[in-house]
This record gives structure tokens, sequence and C-alpha cells, in this order.
């Protein structure tokens, strides 16, 4: 299962979005893949050379055949998960954000200066997440150096792309004395050190697993730290996240503090590149928006979590609108799902009630924004090729020169609530179906790099 594949090919049904809002059913299709995990053709049924390549795949012991119920997809991509947290998803989501992080989320993340519980927990999270056809994860780890390489290591071993963050905070207004980096030099030597050990790591050579730069976010960073990682990303041109105006209370620590929101104080410290990952932004409108598409920086649109801390929803059709470059994350444990299709659900449900509005003692006409809804198709062009170009990765499609991370749809899988009706259904619905119906039980296959990672 874990080996990787030598001149892999697959034939079926395959289905991708190379462009927002454009969908490719790609029946009967033959993709072949080379050692180095890299897709080296795709034929199609009407191509000249689909009988020469479907008896080559028929001759080869070695070669997949999937069945009529089952349907080849990019692999998901999840821009914004919080490792750590896996043990407390589905708990405590009736507090307010600030309290959440208090009472809750600081204490357990203290927790893992004990390597045994971060080898444990992260073990069981890569595992879950490839289940759910999670083939790229963008990881806040802690503070502790050992537990975040034992997230990095997990990862590689089980054949996960990733990126990995040791998370800076040293702010002792806001991040306890029990759980924050003793001082801006401490943070910033931990985090060298964090990056040398990862890049080091036996067999990551193609670093399928990378290190992240992660301040927190404004509020738990000392201008200091700011600097002083604004001054590394330069230096390295190495990725960088952050969390940026997810709710009321995180805008207002900003605006207090330097009188700008989020983006601008990004912004004004350096620290919006086109390598910048920012989670959520769910308050940006007029100069936020030129600000970040100007930086070329990307989005995590965190649907799920917003419902619970945001206090607003993200203004996706906007961004949309502005060209800005966005994806999905879970954003585990604030999201109680480790599924971006649910993920893509939520988008769906969230851009609605933007559009619609929520109060119904207002007229229609006031209710809500007009134009802001999206479809399932743009919803999993997010999922997919959408996120792969928020942190620059040719993955997310299938063509010739991307590499082969997928997985496999199964919707006669035991427990699946994918149903399709021979008499009724288009092949166009089995995608859309897939998307609002399916989960990790539907999920027979994942693989990352040519190398299945999950499943048969």
């Amino acid at each position: 299962m874990n080996g990787k594949e030598s001149g892999l090919t697959l034939r079926g049904t395959a289905i991708h979005a190379p462009r927002r809002g454009e969908i490719e059913i790609l029946e009967d299709a033959i993709l072949a893949i080379d050692s180095a995990g890299s897709i080296r053709s795709v034929t199609l049924a009407n191509d000249t050379g689909h009988a020469l390549a479907k008896a080559n795949h028929a001759a080869d012991p070695n070669a997949i055949t999937l069945s009529k119920d089952q349907f080849l997809l990019p692999g998901l991509i999840d821009l914004h998960i919080h490792a750590p947290q896996w043990p407390q998803m589905g708990k405590a989501l009736q507090l307010p954000l600030e309290d959440w992080l208090q009472k809750n989320t600081f204490p357990l993340e203290a927790r893992y200066a004990d390597l045994a519980l971060a080898r444990r927990v992260y073990a069981s999270l890569v595992e879950a997440l490839l289940a759910n056809g999670t083939t790229t994860a963008v990881y806040y780890a802690t503070i502790h150096n050992e537990a975040s390489l034992a997230l990095a290591e997990t990862c590689l071993a089980r054949g996960q792309r990733a990126f990995v963050g040791r998370v800076a905070m040293d702010d002792p207004v806001l991040c306890p004395d029990y759980y924050r980096d003793a001082s801006p030099e401490a943070a910033l030597a931990g985090t060298v050190a964090f990056f040398e050990q990862v890049r080091a790591l036996p067999g990551n050579e193609h670093a399928l697993v990378q290190p992240i730069l992660t301040p927190r976010f404004i509020g738990g960073c000392s201008d200091r730290l700011l600097d002083g990682l604004a001054r590394l990303a330069f230096d390295s041109g190495a990725a960088l996240q952050t969390h940026c105006s997810e709710g009321d209370w995180e805008q207002s620590l900003a605006l207090e503090r330097f009188g700008r929101t989020d983006t601008a104080t990004l912004a004004d410290f350096g620290l919006l590149t086109r390598r910048t990952v920012l989670a959520h932004a769910n308050f940006i409108a007029g100069a936020d928006l030129e600000m970040i598409g100007t930086s070329g920086a990307g989005i995590a649109h965190c649907p799920l979590s917003n419902f619970y801390f945001a206090n607003a929803v993200f203004p996706l059709r906007a961004a949309f609108e502005k060209g800005l470059r966005v994806g999905l994350g879970t954003d585990i444990s604030a999201g109680h799902s480790p599924s971006i299709l649910e993920a893509c659900r939520q988008s769906v449900t969230a851009s609605r009630v933007l559009e619609d509005g929520v109060d119904p003692s207002l007229p229609a006409k006031r209710r809500g924004r007009p134009g802001s809804r999206i479809d399932f198709a743009e919803a999993f062009w997010l999922a997919t090729a959408g996120g792969a170009d928020v942190l620059d990765l040719p993955v997310g499609r299938f063509a010739p020169g991307y590499r082969f991370d997928a997985i496999v749809v199964d919707i006669r899988a035991p427990g699946s609530n994918v149903v399709l009706w021979e008499d009724l259904d288009e092949p166009a619905d089995a995608l859309q179906k897939i998307v609002y119906n399916a989960g990790a039980a539907n999920i027979v296959a994942t693989w990352v790099e040519g190398r299945r990672v999950h499943g048969r």
C-alpha cells in the first residue's frame, strides 16, 4: 500500500476543475504516471492514441481500472489546520474565540511539550486526513520544536504533502505565561532551527514536507518578532501563514494597537508576499482587497469555523472579482469536520447566507448582499486547483507535468450517501452529488506523487 508505483497506469472516469467554474469529465481516460509521481500522459476516449493506450493498459498486470461506480478526482487541499487541536475537535464551540483560546486551546497546545502525546495525536490526525482525501495539508503546530518536528516526520512517513509551521507567539498580554515564546529572539531562533531540521529530514530531499513561517496572529506577536519573521521571509523566500481579520475580536486588536486593519499591518511589516497564506480574512474590503491582490498573497477560506467564531461571512465573490487567490481550510478544531468536501458544502452555504441574508424582519432586498453565491463547481475548484494555486503547487489538475495527487471516490462503498440513477442522472451529476454527499467512506484510495497512501 505504501510503496511508490513504478510506471503506474490508471483507466476510468476522471473529473477535475482546471479553471474556476469549469468542470471537465474525462470519460474512459487513461493516465500514465512515471516513477517520480508525475503525470506523463492523459489519453482521452476520442484521442487517436486511445486504442494503443488501452491495449498497453490491458497488458500491464499492475494497471488499475476503475469500475463504473468509481471516479478519479484530484487530491483535496486543506490550507488551514491546527494540528495540536485534533483532540478537541467538536468541543467548546459555544465559547467566544478569545475564551476558547484561553480556556481550552492554549492549555491543550501547551501539553505538546510531551513528545509522546505529539506523536500519538499527529499519527491519528494524518491518518484521518488521508482517509478524507486530503493530499496536501498546511499545518500550524505549536511552539515546541521537537513536537513540531514530529508532525513533519509523521507527514513524511505517511506520504502526505505538507507545510508545517512551528508557531511563533511571544506577546505577554494575549499569550499565557505557560505557553509562549520567552522572547522574540527565542521564537526566531526556534523557527530557524525548525526550518533546518525539516529540510534535513531523511527522505525529504524533494521537499514533500516543507517548513512554513507561522506568526500565530498579529495580536499574539510583538513588533520585534513580526519584524524578524518578515526578514526571514524576505531572506529565504519561505512560505508564511498567519490569521487575518478572523472576527471582531481579532480585528479590534490590530485597530487598537496599530490604528490599521490586520491586512494593512501585515503589509507594513512586510509579511504580505506571494507566499503568504492568510487564514479567514472575513473583514477584508476596499483597500485590504487591493493590498492582498497586489501582494499576490492567498486566502484560506474556512467557512465552517467562520460560522462559529468569525461573526461574519467571508466575501468570497468579492475576492474572486478582485482576482485574489483563494482555497479552502477546515480550521481544525474551530471547524468540527476534517473533511474538505464538507468545507466545499459549507462554502456554498456561506455564500448563499451572505447573498440572501438572515434577518427575516428585513425586506428581502435589504437582507443580504446580492451576487454573492457560488455553486458546487466553484467550491470543488477551491478544494483542488484553487488551493494548489495559492501554494503554487503543480497539483489539482489531471494534465501532463502535474503531480499525481488523487483520490478515488466509490459511490457504492458501504455507508455511502451518494446515489446515482442511470435513467435520471447525467454524467455531470456525479460530481455534484459527490461534492454534496460524499464522505470518508466513499474515498477508497488516496495517492500523493504516485504513491498510494490510503486505501486499496
